[in-house]
């Protein structure tokens, strides 16, 4: 029987997820964040409404942190339903995924359910995080078998970068395509294919990883919060290192998966070490479940983390630290020196971590072959999924190859390594390492295979590099100091990135972009502001402007504000469309070049705000007068109404907590576009670029007569003010603050109605900056802010 195909593009309307447990809820969360009609279906409650777990799960969906949701409005798009009275919704359906509790014969009963009412072309696919593929796919009619795969998020589906895609023997290839495509494009992520092996690649390598851990912080004595110390930020992982990582996880969980991995993986040489040690069956009997249950490996004792201490069987306060020598030779950037040191140390902290890299080496290298088609996926699999910067092999790699499999190899002969099973014979071919000009190596194929060609990689002009890898950097056309001007290719578009850290604006990038947007002007069709690593801007460069307060250079400073309005003014109103890809945080000035852009193209985790209130200041980069400018012309007769939801942005200094949220705040206009995959960003930005351009672009004329809410508007938000300064809710400082902002915003002290233009809307916002600036307690808030990175309260 010859299985129809399937179009490429797969154009995914409306969804259905099938379980609304915590994995359920958040993809469907997901999906609808992307504009997906979504479906939740779970089991019929027993009292109540009958899709009332659904229903449950959807509000709940509005408490959890960090945020499934984009914007909280789209939890109401998410439809509840129940498999008693809802299969008809499943008929107009085109994609389904199944996301109940890890049960075979559970997943094998929902889908003879679910079958007969699936259209024709609906894609089906299993969110397990471990089950056969192959197997599952028995349950399904044989025409619908072709459309079935495995598609596996990882915890938090938003947040997480890493989905598995499992395909089976009967996985149509068009399917895959398409659903890689819309994986990628609509949802954000970044697919691995994985073969169907029992918990894939990322848990398959991850969790063995965490048992090695486990089993050498019990070898060579170490407490659980030394270990992550050893095993977090210090080798480029999560803050959240094993054990932490592990109660977020839940104990119970952990201990579940690697029970599926010694039920499932019966013949593998390291299966004896596929149990939960003593101790955390220990915590799992007493309840002590990890932060779910308020206690795992560590717990709260008032304001206070404390660990576990196993010989005493009780907590005692955190120290979280490496021994002076080790942390020492994690400091050595050559990673070949690092781990020669690590393992010639005789520092049981060295030991331990030599230990842990040898182990999951050699656990990668010895299944390479059996769970991925080539170490490219495995690596980006532990990334995307682990969070963290280098796989094993690219560390493996760096830190050179030949030698590192010297010492494994003299380990496992000295019965020191975990299991005698032999290094594959690639490994010691001579090779300098698994990632080359060439592709990356698969063990199955015997040779180096490149990046997959799909379509959708077109539009990653910078992808996620592995190690090695270099991509063009294109041609500079202008550069200062503070900013270059590049090209990527020749559709005579322009890309201005800063060249200061975290991409912050001084002097240098001020007159930079400035005299980057004139040469644009004479070469150039359009410009994207776009930065080629996050964050977007952390805003203006407080260290200069704090330098010039306390020297009592109130003329220069008023000068450098002067120049950041004119920055954002030559953004607006230069001749060529000038476009920002926002990504990351884009904070104070950062925010404020973003909203003079014709458009602005921001990645869905765009964390945006005007925080200059946090610092004792008010946004003087234009950002006031712009708001003004929105309001009066959202609504010309009473611009006040269009005020009072900013003024409570900027007075509180709110960051979005995505580029949605940024447009509900007020930060991002509707006509502003997102992008769910930051990888697209430059592609898109630039496509955006290039329409305004061809259609003619004009930038706005300076605005002559801009109706302002006046001191009515400034008297009405004083007046909630007090209330909050009666409460205690803001100090005498915060208040004089928020009534400068109001000020501005307002357009002064004239009257309600009043007409004004951009520069008076300018001078204003410069003068109320540049006397907060001169206050003592402002000042103490930027000192304190660049000293703690903490907002100060004064």
């Amino acid at each position: 029987m010859t299985a129809p195909s399937t179009p490429k593009a797969l154009r995914i309307r409306k969804a259905a997820v099938l379980g609304a447990g915590v994995m359920g809820a958040q993809i469907a969360a997901h999906l609808s964040n992307a504009g997906v009609e979504t479906v939740l279906f779970d089991l019929p409650a027993k009292e109540g409404p009958k899709s009332g777990i659904a229903l449950k799960a959807i509000a709940n969906l509005q408490k959890l942190s960090p945020a499934p949701l984009a914007d909280k409005n789209v939890a109401a798009t998410i439809i509840p339903a129940n498999y008693d009275e809802h299969l008809d919704h499943l008929k107009d359906v085109d994609l389904v995924i199944e996301a109940i509790a890890e049960r075979m014969d559970w997943k094998l009963d929902l889908y003879k359910k679910i079958a007969t009412h699936l259209s024709p072309t609906a894609v089906i696919a299993s969110n397990t995080s471990g089950l056969s593929i192959n197997q599952l796919a028995e349950a399904l009619p044989e025409e619908m078998r072709h459309r079935f795969s495995g598609v596996h998020f990882f915890n938090p589906p938003r947040y997480m970068h890493l989905v598995e895609l499992i395909p089976t023997k009967l996985t149509d290839k068009n399917v895959l395509e398409g659903l890689e495509a819309f994986l990628t494009t609509a949802l954000g992520k970044g697919v691995v294919y994985a073969k169907d092996t029992p918990n894939f690649i990322g848990n398959r390598i991850g969790v063995f990883s965490m048992l090695a851990t486990m089993h050498h912080t019990q070898q060579f004595g170490l407490g659980f919060d030394t270990v992550d110390a050893l095993t977090g930020p210090a080798v480029g992982r999560p803050k959240s290192a094993t054990y932490r990582t592990a109660d977020v996880v839940g104990l119970d969980t952990m201990a579940h998966v690697i029970k599926t991995m010694a039920d499932t993986l019966a013949d593998d040489p390291w299966h004896d070490y596929f149990k939960a040690p003593v101790w955390l069956s220990a915590l799992i009997e007493k309840g002590a479940l990890g932060q779910k249950t308020g206690a795992g490996f560590y717990r709260k004792a008032g304001k206070d983390i404390v660990v576990l201490d196993v010989a005493k069987q009780d907590y005692r306060p955190s120290e979280q630290k490496a021994s002076d020598e080790v942390a020492a030779i994690l400091a050595i950037k050559d990673p070949a020196e690092k781990f020669g040191k690590l393992r010639a140390s005789s520092d049981p902290q060295a030991q331990f971590l030599w230990a842990t890299f040898r182990d999951l080496f050699h656990y990668s290298a010895y299944h390479l072959a059996d769970i991925a088609d080539t170490a490219r996926d495995v690596d980006f699999a532990i990334r995307w999924g682990y969070g963290w910067k280098l796989g094993p092999f690219e560390t493996w790699q760096a830190a050179g190859w030949q030698q590192v499999a010297g010492w494994i190899a003299e380990d496992i002969a000295a019965g020191k390594a975990m299991s005698k099973a032999p290094l594959p014979a690639w490994v010691t071919d001579g090779r300098n390492g698994v990632h080359g000009k060439d592709g990356s190596w698969s063990a199955t194929e015997g040779k180096n295979k490149p990046r997959s060609q799909h379509p959708v990689y077109q539009r990653q002009l910078f992808p996620d590099p592995i190690l090695g890898e270099k991509f063009d950097q294109g041609t500079t056309v202008w550069e200062n100091d503070g900013v270059r001007l590049w090209t990527l290719g020749d559709d005579g578009v322009g890309i201005i990135s800063f060249k200061t850290k975290m991409n912050t604006v001084n002097d240098h990038v001020l007159d930079g972009v400035q005299q980057a947007i004139d040469v644009a002007e004479q070469q150039l069709k359009a410009v994207v502001i776009w930065q080629t690593g996050e964050p977007f801007s952390a805003g203006a460069d407080l260290k200069g402007a704090l330098g010039l307060l306390q020297a009592g250079k109130f003329d220069d400073f008023e000068k450098m504000v002067a120049n950041f309005q004119a920055t954002s003014m030559r953004i607006k109103h230069s001749l060529v469309p000038v476009v920002s890809a926002v990504r990351g945080l884009a904070l104070g000035g950062g925010c404020e070049f973003q909203m003079h852009s014709a458009r602005t193209v921001a990645a869905l985790e765009s964390y945006i705000g005007l925080v200059e209130a946090g610092v004792g200041l008010l946004p003087a980069g234009g950002g006031l007068h712009e708001l003004a400018i929105r309001a009066a012309k959202a609504n010309p007769e009473d611009p006040f109404e269009a005020l009072k939801k900013v003024f409570e942005t900027v007075a509180m200094a709110k960051v979005s907590g995505s580029a949605m949220e940024a447009k509900q705040l007020g930060l991002l206009r509707d006509s502003d576009i997102v992008v769910f995959n930051a990888y697209e960003l430059l592609y898109v930005a630039k496509k955006v670029a290039l329409s305004l351009a061809e259609s003619g672009w004009r930038p706005p004329m300076m605005a002559r007569n801009i109706p302002v809410a006046g001191d009515v508007g400034t008297a009405t938000f004083q007046a909630s003010l007090a209330n909050l300064a009666e409460g205690y809710f803001a100090s005498p400082h915060d208040v004089a603050i928020a009534t400068r902002i109001a000020d501005t915003l307002c357009g002064g002290k004239i009257e309600r109605g009043s007409q004004v233009d951009e520069e008076w809307l300018l001078q204003l916002e410069r003068k109320h900056f540049v006397e907060l600036a001169k206050t003592e307690k402002t000042q103490a808030r930027i000192a304190h802010t660049m000293t703690t990175g903490k907002p100060l309260r004064n």
